[in-house]
């Protein structure tokens, strides 16, 4: 089944001025579905997935998160941190007008997404959660993302000449999830290295307690043997959420090469959200 898809743009106010948001939407109606890349990453990402979303009735919206993909990417640490991307997902839903949708995201756009139902419950019709990265990940999150941030601030060169590479291969000519790597490295070096200050030295994801207190249901994906995406850590979610459904995957990579049957999964969930009142679903654990 095709589906529509259109490019739009939104702009947010922080403290360092105002920003320029892009995001792409894929099909149309009131079940609003939005979804979340990982860190450094772009919304393209989420494009296989947005689609097969799209074809079964659902709107779904990816958007670049600030200073990733085509969005803009100022250099000010300061303006990166969880509960200023989750506030760029109420903007977003402010401007498309949608009153709640099911938020979901990898990695990064995992933790995004629950920080969304921390700070504003109301707007989370369900949550999708693939690699969340909490207690867990923190050790091997900073062996792998800090010398990167190191190389960006002190050895600008290492990330310019990675951008530049990166724009010099025409996406077309390459495989779908090559030019997803290439859109990766495609980051000024002061812009990466403030992405990764930003993330790296603030609030990784809600406490357990306020985790505790998302009533919305919750679909968990976690991968086993991936030490920066612990699986320990997406099962301690789903334990501690009152309304958790968790999907165990056969590996990093099953929704990337092998996605039909999480993709399945993901969207009779997404379904289910918008068909069942929140307070009448239960728990349920899948292994």
């Amino acid at each position: 089944m095709l589906v529509s898809e259109r490019i739009g743009q939104l702009f947010v106010e922080s403290d360092g001025g105002r920003d320029r948001l892009e995001y792409t939407e894929y099909g149309s109606g009131d079940e609003w579905v939005v979804l979340l890349h990982g860190l450094l990453m772009p919304r393209r990402m989420q494009q296989p997935l947005a689609r097969a979303m799209a074809a079964q009735g659902l709107h779904v919206v990816t958007l670049d998160l600030l200073g990733h993909g085509r969005s803009d990417q100022p250099a000010d640490p300061l303006v990166y941190s969880m509960t200023s991307f989750a506030e760029q997902v109420v903007a977003l839903l402010d401007h498309l007008g949608a009153d709640q949708a099911v938020i979901g995201g990898t990695s990064l756009g995992a933790n995004v997404s629950l920080e969304v139902a921390v700070i504003a419950p109301e707007r989370v019709k369900g949550l999708v959660v693939e690699m969340p990265v909490l207690n867990n990940a923190l050790v091997a999150g900073l062996l792998a993302f800090v010398p990167i941030m190191l190389a960006a601030r002190y050895l600008p060169v290492t990330a310019n000449v990675l951008q530049r590479a990166s724009r010099s291969v025409p996406r077309g000519l390459v495989p779908f999830w090559a030019g997803v790597g290439l859109d990766t490295v495609d980051h000024r070096a002061d812009a990466l290295a403030a992405v990764l200050h930003g993330v790296i030295f603030g609030r990784i994801a809600p406490s357990s307690a306020q985790r505790r207190r998302i009533q919305a249901p919750v679909f968990v994906v976690g991968h086993p043997t991936d030490p920066i995406h612990p699986f320990v850590d997406a099962d301690m979610l789903a334990a501690e959420l009152p309304n958790a459904r968790f999907e165990r995957a056969t590996s990093i990579l099953e929704w990337r090469v092998r996605p039909d049957r999480l993709t399945r999964a993901a969207a009779d969930f997404a379904l289910e959200c918008w068909a069942t009142p929140v307070q009448t679903r239960g728990r349920a654990r899948k292994r």
